[in-house]
């Protein structure tokens, strides 16, 4: 690509000039300053501050590193090495061979360890300083020259070779994705509900306003005696659980020989704005579980619950277990939070003001919108999961690959208002549901030391929504006998990782220790080659019964029957 060096000059001057005003005025703003209350009914916010030595001396290196460009870029005979060598979004060749483009991605980078040393410079609470680094991420994700035409080298060598067709098929992308309300992450007419994902087959017995429940065809002959209801998150569609065949944690149960049922959760809507976390508990956890015990004529039932499914599904147990009630014979907890001490990258959000702003706006009725929810857990990952699509799809016009995991991640959900800010304040904020009687639920005072049965918890090693040790923490306040494992990867892959695929790792412990931290845990494990399900599914049986004749139809007459086949009517409402 041919470019005037003198016009590159000349605009990396200005940018120079720009930058280094720029920045040295955000150096000397970054003084210490005790920040007032934003209004009177909310906390204050905590102070932020620097030391002058220490702001003095990023300001000297961050002019020392300018200058050093400069010297670099356009002194003579020099000339600016590609930059971003580690950095997947600038390693294309063509980022060296420009420039401007060059320059841009230097210049980036020395930005970057600026404020990245600012962050963790800063004189304040922890909590502040995380939600420093948090907003420096995302400047710093959205500021990348990767993200402009006028400086990408990759997009602009398309738009040379394609006659312009890439920019026209980028605008094209950008208007269908404004018209949908969300960025496409993957091929979404590749995918249907029911056709080639969600397809194990089976039917709806029960269906009431929050739920649907789904019992699935049995494979086996024979089927063990305690049926098995799964809990997923209503954050997301239950077929996360149920992607394709070859991936399908629900398939895979029932392959097992379990009577498998499912909780398929309705995409609330106005007329449920005023739900609350009670009843959530009461007409949809203890009413799944009692129509499946009736459904079986059995008189206990084994369970599973997913993230928030798996909290929810902890509440149900102390519920049962506060009136008497045995009807659960086990439980298994998937990357779930139920001591809240340690949440991870979500912690950032969660304060006092901030609780308070959600339970002005939705506590006594609304809808905390799933597209809201959804872009929030995006930009956990910004990089990842939103500019990486904005440059693809926008700058370069590809269509991104048809990928079923990120067909679900975009299939939002809404969630009532009311559930939604209660699970807030006394989860996320004051975690009063380690505290014996900290919460009341369902006229119930919960004490989790009440809920005796065996638990099976499991956590992903690189979850940034449910932390390792947030889900380690279970085995602390569960008092039944536990098994642990730890998977590899992270909130999703980890859990959706089938046998057959032969990836990743996981970790056990058979010494049955359960140290405070899990640290130590994981310092007495021994890693295992891939997935995680064949050693859950040997744990389950233990818990499953005698094996029985497998039932030749769904449901039980005259009370049960099939309303619908599986998925339902519910997994298809959108947002």
């Amino acid at each position: 690509m041919n470019f005037d060096t003198k016009q590159a000059q000349d605009t990396a001057q200005k940018m120079q000039q720009m930058w280094t005003n720029a920045w040295g005025q955000m150096l000397q703003a970054f003084k210490p300053v005790d920040v007032s209350a934003v209004a009177t009914s909310m906390k204050p916010l905590q102070a932020v501050g620097f030391s002058p030595e220490r702001l003095a001396q990023l300001q000297q290196q961050y002019l020392d590193g300018v200058h050093a460009l400069w010297n670099q870029s356009w002194g003579a005979g020099s000339k600016t090495e590609a930059g971003g060598r580690g950095d997947r979004r600038f390693a294309a060749e063509e980022w060296g061979k420009n420039p401007l483009s060059a320059f841009s991605v230097a210049a980036y980078e020395l930005q970057a360890r600026t404020l990245n040393a600012m962050a963790d410079a800063v004189q304040a609470d922890e909590k502040t300083r995380a939600r420093i680094r948090f907003s420096v991420e995302q400047f710093l994700a959205a500021s990348a020259p990767s993200n402009f035409l006028a400086f990408n080298v990759e997009a602009q060598k398309k738009a040379l070779e394609t006659h312009g067709e890439s920019l026209a098929a980028g605008m094209a992308n950008l208007l269908k994705d404004i018209q949908q309300g969300h960025i496409s992450m993957t091929d979404e007419s590749r995918f249907e509900v029911g056709r080639n994902v969600a397809t194990t087959e089976g039917a709806v017995v029960f269906q009431n306003e929050l739920f649907q429940l789904i019992e699935y065809k049995p494979l086996t002959a024979k089927v063990y005696e305690k049926p098995f209801l799964m809990v997923p998150p209503c954050i997301n569609k239950y077929y996360i659980l149920d992607l394709q065949p070859d991936n399908s944690f629900i398939r895979n149960a029932v392959a097992q020989g379990h009577r498998t049922f499912v909780v398929s959760w309705r995409n609330p809507d106005m007329s449920l704005a005023g739900k609350t976390w009670d009843d959530y508990i009461e007409d949809a956890i203890l009413k799944a579980i009692a129509t499946v015990k009736d459904i079986a004529g059995a008189r206990q039932i084994n369970t599973l619950g997913f993230c928030v499914g798996g909290t929810m599904l902890s509440n149900g147990l102390a519920v049962l277990a506060a009136r008497g009630d045995d009807s659960v014979a086990s439980a298994t907890f998937l990357t779930t939070l139920i001591d809240f001490t340690e949440t991870g990258i979500l912690d950032v959000f969660i304060d006092e003001n901030f609780v308070r702003l959600r339970e002005m706006q939705m506590g006594q009725g609304g809808l905390m919108a799933g597209q809201d929810l959804a872009s929030t857990f995006s930009f956990l990952r910004p990089n990842d999961l939103v500019w990486n699509y904005v440059v693809g799809n926008y700058l370069k016009g590809e269509t991104p690959p048809a990928f079923d995991l990120l067909y679900w991640n975009c299939d939002s959900t809404n969630l009532p208002g009311p559930y939604y800010a209660w699970y807030l304040r006394n989860f996320y904020l004051e975690n009063r549901l380690v505290q014996p009687g900290g919460v009341t639920v369902c006229g119930e005072k919960l004490d989790l030391r009440q809920v005796e049965l065996p638990v099976y918890v499991y956590g992903s090693r690189e979850d940034h929504i449910v932390p390792i040790g947030g889900a380690y923490a279970s085995t602390q306040v569960l008092p039944g006998k536990k098994r642990f494992v730890m998977g590899a990867s992270g909130h999703i892959a980890g859990v959706i990782n089938p046998p057959a695929k032969k990836k990743r790792s996981h970790w056990l412990r058979e010494d049955g220790k359960f140290p405070a931290k899990v640290e130590d845990w994981i310092a007495g494990a021994t890693e295992q080659p891939g997935s995680w399900w064949d050693d859950w599914a040997a744990w389950l049986k233990g818990h499953a019964g005698k094996q029985i004749a497998a039932p030749k139809g769904y449901g039980r007459a005259p009370q049960f029957k099939a309303l619908e086949t599986a998925p339902g009517s519910y997994v298809r409402q959108k947002a």
